[in-house]
């Protein structure tokens, strides 16, 4: 009965520490439209930076209106425009 209840408890924090670690849609919404300003800044060229930028701009538009997923995705198109791989946020 003891192991039992040892055994509950640990799986019960495992599972408060991932849904800790997990992250928001909004932030990650945040942290790859930083990583596509830092793309604009080191790797394109003119073309792709109008194109980036715009793509971007709608994508925060969809974040602030709680159409992250949507935001998420345009963001990742974005990056891609720009040779860029999208950095996985739960890292």
């Amino acid at each position: 009965m003891g192991a039992l209840l040892c055994i509950s408890l640990v799986t019960a924090s495992a599972g408060e520490s991932e849904a800790k670690a997990a992250i928001t849609r909004g932030e990650t919404c945040s942290r790859l439209s930083h990583q596509v300003d830092e793309a604009i800044e080191t790797h394109a060229k003119a073309r792709q930076v109008a194109e980036a930028k715009v793509l971007q701009k709608k994508a925060n538009r969809f974040c602030a209106a709680k159409k992250e997923a949507q935001g998420i995705r345009m963001l990742a198109d974005a990056l891609k425009l720009l040779g860029v791989a999208p950095v996985d946020p739960n890292q």
